[in-house]
């Protein structure tokens, strides 16, 4: 009965391993697209961003750097 729970606890954290494992090969693989082609889609033209800081609290730099 000991030896069946061990063998199970085994097995259990076996599966863990491998489902972590698979998990990180696949949010890790290789892609064709980069970081500018994908927030191009979401980014919209500086004068929004500009009133979107303005209106959230921020102030808007023209370096990229949000200003307190």
């Amino acid at each position: 009965m000991d030896l069946g729970i061990v063998a199970l606890q085994l097995v259990g954290i076996y599966c863990f391993i491998e489902l972590v494992g698979w998990r990180t090969r696949l949010l890790t693989s290789r892609t064709e697209r980069s970081a500018e082609d994908t927030y191009d889609r979401y980014a919209g033209p500086p004068g929004q961003q500009r009133r979107y800081a303005m209106k959230h609290g921020g102030a808007w730099a023209d370096n990229g750097r949000r200003q307190p």
